[in-house]
């Protein structure tokens, strides 16, 4: 509808108020307005062009743009997050995933137990929502009655060794780790890995 009515002004036609209204939601209403508007400025005569007023229109139609995970730094995260357990003599799996939570990498050791999959890529997860490590979810849902719940969400695991990965303010997506004989050692784990792509985050 909004291409059929740019076209018919594009040609010189100008066309009611209460023809133009019932047709277009208001944001697209406020937007024909204006370039309309800005065609009768600078135009005496109404002269057919390449674009016209549609292009005029299709300016005003923003995109959304968002950072996000890359398989690079996912890879840098999970190997270093792995590397840093693997040193202290912690077999686990780190888990790396994008702002809408997919998986993006999962890393795990040779000795790790099968259930450390699960472990890491539930942390990632729960931190990738909550947009928080899952550390400070846990003092969350201890102090505050009404986050009892959230442990119940499908796919979250409240345990310390999800992180979210930041650039700037922005998440996103972030890293679990599992396995490691307690969770605060997990997310040292997971700490080290966001450490070794600081520069990239940039």
């Amino acid at each position: 509808m909004l291409r059929r009515l740019a076209r018919l002004v594009t040609l010189g036609q100008r066309l009611p108020d209460d023809i133009v209204s019932p047709s277009l939601s208001p944001g697209q209403r406020q937007r024909f307005h204006a370039c309309r508007d800005r065609r009768s400025r600078h135009e005496i005569t109404p002269v057919p062009r390449p674009g016209g007023l549609a292009a005029c229109l299709s300016a005003h139609a923003k995109v959304a743009s968002e950072k996000n995970m890359t398989l690079k730094i996912a890879s840098d995260i999970a190997n270093a997050a792995v590397q840093a357990c693997t040193a202290k003599g912690y077999n686990v799996t780190a888990a790396v995933m994008d702002r809408a939570g997919g998986v993006r990498t999962i890393l795990r050791t040779d000795k790790a137990g099968p259930h450390t999959l699960d472990s890491a890529r539930r942390k990632a997860y729960t931190a990738a929502s909550t947009k928080r490590s899952n550390t400070e979810m846990l003092e969350n849902v201890q102090k505050s009655p009404a986050a009892q719940y959230l442990p119940m969400i499908d796919g979250f695991l409240v345990v310390s060794g999800g992180v979210p990965v930041k650039v700037g303010d922005e998440v996103i997506g972030a890293v679990g780790v599992g396995g490691a004989p307690g969770g605060h050692l997990d997310e040292q784990c997971a700490n080290a890995g966001l450490e070794v792509v600081e520069d990239q985050l940039k």
